[in-house]
């Protein structure tokens, strides 16, 4: 049975729900009628100008409240669970899962596979569509809520059923094709694993996969990531240098086919292929607006793009590239992947700031293996270790994806704080876009346009 009333954990200052003299521990019941099942009901309902809502006191009073507001005014209550329901747990036993291939002995949060559609919509995660029902489908045609980011793999329904290790993986394409006809946005992603759903059966899922456009805008392939704690895991291969020129070939040809028809490039491979394989990454155009950056698709490209933006734009204001004369020497941390491009960008910025000397050191995954070279996965422990000793300037800078979402903690629960007590340095996390890049690299402001004030 669902829990369909939802206990009140706060009520912002200044809200609807405070004037209305409502207090954490109540409890919501129903809204116009109807009994809540989730966050998404209580958003849809709660739209409306005119709402009644009956509310359950702590002790079984109950209140029913006629309130007129603005549309899609919110009362101004926080419940309990951000969802108003359970987190759904993934069903799935992936071959490729890199939940099963981290240590043991971490904080409990890392090891919960979410598989949440509603997680999908609120933060952009990926979810495989094994634990969704017809209802489900139902509510999102409803609500026409999107886009919803779908993790594939393959379109071969007995391949899904293995990679899966899920029996009902390959039924989930009638439920695409609902959503594909209501038009709800999608986006794909194919984690490819070497000699599994790579070669033929990559072509044949990417000529699959063009029947949902337009409704499907994306699809990102990305290559499994492979921790040195596989024991007892399916024997899975890292990919080479050649096996990477393959993949992009793959996808420009397929890119090619598509745009010719549809002006949409749709197949994407993330950055790490063109790393692997040495070879340039692609123009800005050809990413349709970056859909897939949280992939790792075209982050280095629009990184580039907003580093030389934020160069021109200080090049145009007078005074700013100039700090006195003062060398400013500091250094940044960061995954074996994108260290060599992350080079090329502090020469672009050395040619408007000569005195910034700028080391930037690799950081080895130790801790989860050397096959992992992103920055997103690197820990306090393997920071301290390697950098320990080392000529670090003034000021650390750490890109933002090292750490939790929102907290300053890396996965192994090392704090910055604790980094930068080990270090003795100060330590500047760095936000993901280009101008805060050449902001932090060379500690001079960006200049703020009019219109940012406006705003």
């Amino acid at each position: 049975m669902r829990n369909t009333e939802h206990k009140i954990k706060e009520i912002i200052p200044g809200s609807i729900a405070e004037e209305l003299e409502l207090e954490a521990g109540d409890t919501l019941v129903s809204v116009n009628g109807q009994e809540i099942e989730d966050v998404f009901d209580y958003h849809y309902y709660m739209n409306d100008e005119l709402v009644t809502v009956l509310v359950r006191k702590p002790d079984g009073e109950e209140w029913e409240l006629e309130i007129e507001k603005e549309y899609e005014e919110d009362l101004g209550i926080v419940f309990e669970s951000s969802l108003m329901d359970e987190y759904r747990s993934c069903r799935n036993k992936c071959i490729f899962c890199f939940i099963d291939q981290m240590p043991k002995g971490m904080r409990e949060t890392l090891y919960f596979k979410d598989d949440d559609s509603r997680l999908s919509f609120l933060q952009g995660n990926y979810v495989t569509l094994t634990n969704m029902s017809d209802h489900d489908i139902d509510r999102i045609i409803r609500y026409h809520l999107g886009p919803i980011n779908i993790s594939f793999h393959t379109m071969n329904p007995q391949l899904r059923c293995r990679m899966l290790n899920n029996r009902f993986a390959g039924d989930i394409f009638p439920k695409v094709e609902r959503l594909a006809a209501a038009g709800i946005e999608m986006n794909g992603q194919i984690v490819l694993c070497k000699g599994v759903n790579d070669g033929e059966e990559l072509e044949y899922s990417l000529e699959q996969l063009t029947q949902y456009l337009p409704a499907l805008r994306s699809v990102s392939v990305v290559p499994v990531g492979l921790t040195k704690f596989r024991e007892g895991l399916y024997p899975l291969e890292p990919f080479d240098q050649e096996d990477a020129k393959g993949v992009i070939d793959c996808i420009e040809r397929w890119q090619k086919k598509i745009y010719d028809r549809y002006r949409l490039h749709f197949v994407h491979a993330s950055d790490e292929w063109y790393l692997l394989a040495g070879r340039s990454l692609p123009e800005a155009e050809r990413y349709d607006g970056y859909l897939q950056l949280e992939n790792g698709v075209g982050m280095l490209r629009l990184l580039h793009e907003e580093t030389m933006e934020a160069l021109a734009e200080r090049a145009e204001d007078a005074g700013q590239g100039s700090d006195g004369g003062r060398v400013r020497e500091i250094s940044l941390a960061t995954g074996m992947l994108a260290a060599p491009y992350l080079r090329l960008l502090y020469e672009e910025i050395r040619k408007e700031y000569p005195q910034v000397r700028l080391h930037i050191y690799e950081i080895e995954n130790r801790f989860f293996g050397e096959r992992i070279t992103v920055s997103g996965l690197l820990t306090g422990q393997d920071l301290i270790a390697q950098l320990e000793g080392r000529a670090l300037g003034e000021e650390l800078l750490l890109p933002v994806n090292m750490l939790r979402s929102r907290e300053e903690v890396f996965l192994d629960d090392i704090t910055v704080k604790e980094l930068e007590s080990a270090l003795q340095i100060k330590v500047r996390i760095v936000e993901s876009s280009g101008y805060d890049f050449v902001e932090a690299v060379t500690g001079v402001p960006l200049p703020r346009k009019k219109e940012e004030f406006d705003e």
